[in-house]
C-alpha cells in the first residue's frame, strides 16, 4: 500500500526566516547546497545553526534516479574557482566540521574526483581545524579518480548505497555491488581514514534485507552508517511505501552497533550530514 499522509513523529515545520542568514551567504559567494536542492527536511534547524551541505560541480545530475529531487540536465561547465569560494564560506561559518557532495558527474573524465580534491586543499590552506566529510557519488569504481580522492586525505569518506538490492530500479545507473567496491576500494588505500554510508527506509524493504545491507557494509571496512526515512520530493518521485516508526529506527541502531559498526545514526529525519560532526 502506497501512504502519501505523513505521521505525527513526520511533520517538522521548515521555516525560510530561520535560513535567512545562511542564504544570504550562499548567494553572495554563489554556492550550492544539497540541503536546498534535495529538499531536506532539516534545512530550518541546519542553516539556523550555521550548517549546510555543500554541493559542488553543479546542481544537475547525469543519472536519473527516481528518489531524488536533484535536477536531471545537462550539467554546467565545472567552475574550478569553486573549491576557493567552499573554502571562504567554511572560513566565515568557522565551521569544525563540514560535509562536501555533489551530483553524479559521469560526463566528466574523473566523475570531478580532483575539484573533490581541490576543495579539500583549499579548506585545508584557510581551515586547517575542520574536519573533513567527502560524500561521493561512485566515480564509476574507476581506482585513478578514487586514488584521487583519497590522496587528498579528508577526514571521512562516504558513499551512499541508499537502499537494498532489490530496489535499485529506483538508482537509475548505479550498482549495488559497484558501491560496495568503492567503499571497499576507499578503505584498502587509506585504513585510517573512516568510510561512511546511508540506506533510506519506506521504499519497499523488508528487515532481512536492512540487515544484510548491513553486513555488507560491515565487509568492506565501512565504519560508519545512517539510517532514515524515505520521503518523496513530490508525487512525481518514487511513492513512500512505509513511514517507518521511531522504535524501529532505534532498533537498527543497536543492530548496526552489534554489527561492529563505530557510529550508527538511525532516526525518521537522519539523512547523511545530519550531525555528521557527532561521528566518532
Amino acid at each position: 500500500m502506497i501512504i502519501q499522509r505523513k505521521p505525527e513523529w513526520l511533520r517538522k515545520k521548515v521555516n525560510r526566516v530561520e535560513q535567512a542568514g545562511m542564504r544570504q551567504l550562499l548567494g553572495e559567494l554563489q554556492l550550492n547546497t544539497v540541503c536546498q536542492q534535495a529538499l531536506c527536511p532539516n534545512i530550518s534547524e541546519c542553516f539556523s545553526c550555521g550548517q549546510a551541505t555543500f554541493l559542488v560541480l553543479g546542481t544537475n545530475c547525469t543519472r536519473q534516479c527516481s528518489f531524488c529531487n536533484v535536477e536531471k540536465s545537462a550539467p554546467s561547465p565545472v567552475d574550478l574557482n569553486e573549491p576557493a569560494r567552499v573554502a571562504e564560506a567554511v572560513q566565515r561559518l568557522k565551521l569544525s566540521h563540514v560535509v562536501i557532495t555533489s551530483p553524479t558527474r559521469d560526463d566528466l573524465p574523473d566523475g570531478g574526483a580532483s575539484i573533490y580534491s581541490a576543495t579539500v586543499s583549499a579548506i585545508r590552506s584557510v581551515s586547517p581545524g575542520t574536519r573533513i566529510e567527502l560524500l561521493i557519488p561512485d566515480l564509476l569504481a574507476d581506482p585513478d579518480s578514487l586514488r584521487c580522492v583519497v590522496a587528498s586525505r579528508p577526514d571521512i569518506i562516504g558513499h551512499n548505497v541508499e537502499t537494498v538490492p532489490r530496489l535499485y530500479h529506483v538508482r537509475s545507473g548505479a550498482d549495488y555491488h559497484r558501491s560496495l567496491v568503492v567503499l571497499q576500494i576507499c578503505a584498502e588505500l587509506a585504513p585510517e581514514i573512516n568510510t561512511k554510508s546511508g540506506i533510506m527506509l519506506g521504499m519497499g524493504e523488508d528487515a532481512e534485507e536492512v540487515a544484510q545491507v548491513m553486513r555488507d557494509l560491515r565487509a568492506v571496512g565501512c565504519r560508519y552508517l545512517s539510517i532514515g526515512q524515505y520521503l518523496a520530493p513530490s508525487r512525481e518521485h518514487y511513492p513512500v511505501q512505509e513511514f517507518v516508526r521511531p522504535e524501529a529506527f532505534e532498533r537498527l541502531r543497536d543492530v548496526g552497533m552489534e554489527l561492529g559498526f563505530s557510529h550508527v545514526e538511525s532516526g525518521p529525519y537522519v539523512r547523511s550530514s545530519y550531525h555528521a560532526g557527532e561521528y566518532r
